[in-house]
């Protein structure tokens, strides 16, 4: 931990903020975990928390940006730098864990379902919780995503590794006012109205990322995120 923080000093981070708004997001949870409740003998958990759908979709949005999934190699001088894309998507969850902050990945996550990947979490978790996350789980991470918001805290500030160009933090969630267009008698009219919502914030590594590839990428995130019917018709 020291040591690759020390590492990730020689960064130049960017930080991209926004927010994600969770309705369609909580119904579609909701309606998974009616389904899980139906058929528990199928899963390892009770109950998906809304990070597998974070993770899929950030997947999804790997698709049209994969520079985002790339890493740095020979990067001790500019002229030896090579950018590494990597097709897998090995998207890394990091850990409070009685040992410490640890980043085990899910592999491999453009071929998971969301419940595949709530069943992975959950193992992960699980291991965490005893300190036994298998060193593979460790290894080869190309993505990472904190949810430190389960403790507190609106906006962040990750911090990029070494081995990555990229992460996110997920703020607390909150029931929010927001001004949003409902129908009222046959007509669209502007109304405040309690919306669920989620801060996120990125940290980039400024020698590969723009800030307008972040920003789109993120863009592209929050509208499977907020959108969560794309997520079956974008599957192959």
């Amino acid at each position: 931990m020291f040591k690759q923080m020390t590492k990730s000093l020689s960064i130049p981070h960017f930080g991209f903020a926004d927010e994600i708004i969770l309705d369609n997001a909580t119904a579609f949870r909701a309606a998974l975990n009616v389904h899980v409740a139906k058929t528990p003998e199928k899963y390892n958990f009770k109950k998906v928390s809304y990070m597998p759908i974070f993770i899929k979709a950030l997947s999804i949005a790997l698709e049209d940006f994969p520079i985002m999934n790339a890493c740095i190699i020979d990067g001790e001088e500019a002229s030896s730098a090579k950018l590494k894309y990597r097709a897998s998507h090995n998207i890394g969850v990091a850990m409070d864990t009685p040992n410490g902050l640890l980043v085990p990945n899910i592999k491999n996550v453009q071929n998971l379902s969301v419940l595949e990947i709530a069943s992975e979490l959950t193992r992960l978790q699980e291991a965490g919780k005893k300190n036994a996350i298998p060193m593979a789980d460790l290894k080869d991470g190309t993505l990472s995503l904190s949810n430190v918001g389960m403790i507190g805290g609106t906006y962040l500030n990750p911090v990029v590794v070494t081995s990555e160009v990229a992460i996110a933090a997920v703020g607390k969630m909150q029931r929010l006012p927001r001004f949003k267009m409902v129908e009222e008698n046959g007509k669209e009219v502007e109304r405040v109205v309690a919306q669920q919502i989620v801060n996120i914030s990125w940290s980039a590594d400024h020698r590969v990322i723009d800030g307008a590839t972040v920003a789109r990428f993120s863009e592209a995130w929050k509208t499977v995120v907020e959108n969560p019917f794309l997520l079956g018709a974008m599957l192959r």
